[in-house]
């Protein structure tokens, strides 16, 4: 991770809650920017400059959802982490849909939403550690270009987020052979947890759906061990 400041958006309708997290994210060394609701959190965004978003997911005038649909409309790279007082399942994975990175449940410990925040930062920061320049790959008919995270096909460029690039930059390294999904979701999510695995299948339904539009292109599961990339080079 480099070592500018890192500026957060902090979405949190809780004035509390909002002013303890802001406080306590400041004495981290993190430029923490508060929004009171949704609507606040988004204009405060379009601002720019943010490294990470933290979302409460029920907030007046705006909740988190809606507020993370008009970012991703703009921004699909940007780390987006939900915060929520509830634990339904379907909730989780309607984040992930949205390309979420990561969600924490109330009562939440704020150590625990550090670690969180570094891991997702280390992940989607440039660094030493991170692929340096690659040339273009070729998938089929497709152009996939790593370092802008755009995947081409017959003249339209569709921009990748940052996750699906990593995913599909293994997929390629893998070509023909079985990605191991435990691998991948370590590799790219930092954890194989039960909702990362859910996020993971999100982003390979988008990858697959991607790439239907070579015939001769295909993503299968390969039960009880990952994924494989059939294409030609």
């Amino acid at each position: 991770m480099s070592d500018k400041t890192m500026k957060v958006l902090l979405a949190e309708d809780d004035p509390n809650l909002g002013t303890l997290l802001r406080e306590y994210l400041e004495a981290k060394g993190f430029d923490t920017t508060l929004a009171i609701n949704g609507k606040q959190g988004y204009e405060r965004f379009r601002q720019g400059g943010f490294d990470i978003c933290i979302l409460d997911v029920m907030m007046p005038v705006k909740d988190g959802f809606t507020m993370a649909e008009e970012i991703r409309q703009t921004d699909k790279e940007i780390p987006i982490i939900f915060l929520t007082a509830k634990s339904m399942k379907d909730d989780k994975l309607r984040g992930f849909e949205m390309g979420a990175d990561d969600y924490i449940t109330k009562p939440f410990s704020m150590d625990e939403l550090l670690m969180r925040m570094q891991a997702i930062l280390r992940r989607t920061q440039p660094d030493s550690d991170r692929p340096q320049k690659k040339q273009a790959i070729t998938v089929g008919e497709f152009l996939f270009d790593y370092d802008r995270q755009a995947l081409t096909h017959r003249g339209v460029e569709r921009k990748l987020t940052t996750k699906e690039s990593e995913l599909l930059f293994m997929l390629c390294a893998n070509r023909y052979d079985v990605l191991d999904r435990n691998y991948a979701l370590n590799k790219i999510w930092g954890d194989d947890n039960y909702f990362n695995s859910r996020s993971m299948d999100v982003y390979i339904a988008k990858l697959r759906k991607y790439l239907s539009e070579d015939p001769e292109v295909e993503l299968v599961n390969v039960h009880g061990k990952g994924f494989k990339l059939l294409a030609k080079g």
